[in-house]
Parts: structure tokens; C-alpha cells; sequence
């Protein structure tokens, strides 16, 4: 039997930093996809009991790091960070993600500079406050993208696409550094 070993996806590209703007390797541990099998109030009952937030409603998270449940689109959303309760099971069709995504965390006082030039959604903090959430496009990749601070995004994209992101974000970092 072939013995697997976890890979970076990111190849030891990050840490990454220019100018004021650092993106990190983020790890948010299980990630597992979870889809409503009838009323969603049910399921939302049972993922507060079992993991203590509720479902969140569209284009936005609840929970906090560690343990967060994110909007993923149309009767979606995705626990990241514990391993799920085996009661969900009853309330909804639930598949590990775990391996399916990159994530890394983009922070600094121009990242959302850095993102407007490869993003088409207005990230600025008066419109896209903490918790909030989108499934988007980075450049030409699917990508989910969450507030976790006033000056700090979450990304995820298909873990396939990791070299890509760190390319698109180091090339936007670097002109938005050389502005200044």
C-alpha cells in the first residue's frame, strides 16, 4: 500500500509580505460541507447544540475562528475548524472538504487594495464588514472570501489553484506597493 503524506499546497511560498500587506498559509482544520436535508430551522437548531452557532444566512459566517460555519452558496455552507457532530447527520447530507481547498489569510492596511484589482465585489469595510462572506472570483478562480478583521480576509480556493493565487496576489501586492 502507497503511504500518503500531506503536501503545502502552497509549495512554501508563504509567508508572503510587500509593502504593508502579508498573506499567510491558513490551516482552519476539518472543513465540511453541509446541505440542508429538509427545514433549514432544524438544522440550524442542531449545528447551534452541537457546535454552539447558528446557520448563517446568505453572505455571511457565524462562529469564530477555530470553529466557523461559512455561507457557501444556495443551501450550502461549510463548518471549518471541528471535526462535524454526527448528529447533523440527521439534518443534513454532509461531505469532507478537507483536502478539496487552499486557504490563506490576507492582512494589512492596503489588502483590500491589493484585492480590488483582482476581485470584482467591493470589499471595503463599510460594505463588507466582519462576518460577512462571498462565493467570487479571484482573477478567473472560484474563490469564498470572508472579513475576519477590520484589515484581515480569509480566501479559499480549490487547492488545485494554490500556486495560482499566490502569483495573482503577489503581482497585485507588488503594484500596489510600488504606488506608494
Amino acid at each position: 500500500m502507497v503511504d500518503l503524506k500531506a503536501s503545502d499546497p502552497f509549495a512554501g511560498a508563504l509567508p508572503l509580505r510587500v509593502g504593508n500587506v502579508t498573506v499567510e498559509a491558513l490551516d482552519l482544520g476539518w472543513l465540511t460541507s453541509i446541505s440542508p436535508l429538509g427545514e433549514a430551522s432544524k438544522l440550524s437548531a442542531a449545528l447551534e447544540q452541537a457546535h454552539g452557532m447558528a446557520l448563517p444566512k446568505p453572505g455571511r459566517s457565524t462562529g469564530r475562528e477555530g470553529n466557523r460555519c461559512i455561507w457557501f452558496g444556495r443551501d450550502e455552507v461549510l463548518l471549518a475548524g471541528p471535526e462535524p457532530d454526527a448528529a447533523l447527520g440527521a439534518q443534513a447530507a454532509i461531505v469532507d472538504q478537507s483536502d478539496a481547498w487552499a486557504c490563506v489569510k490576507i492582512s494589512g492596511a492596503d489588502a483590500v487594495e491589493v484585492l480590488a484589482r483582482l476581485v470584482p465585489v467591493d470589499l471595503r469595510e463599510r460594505q463588507f464588514k466582519r462576518g460577512h462572506t462571498a462565493r467570487t472570483l479571484v482573477q478567473h478562480m472560484t474563490a469564498s472570501i470572508t472579513r475576519t478583521g477590520s484589515d484581515a480576509l480569509t480566501i479559499m480556493v480549490f487547492r488545485s489553484m494554490a500556486g495560482t493565487l499566490v502569483h495573482d496576489l503577489k503581482a497585485a501586492m507588488e503594484a500596489v506597493a510600488a504606488r506608494g
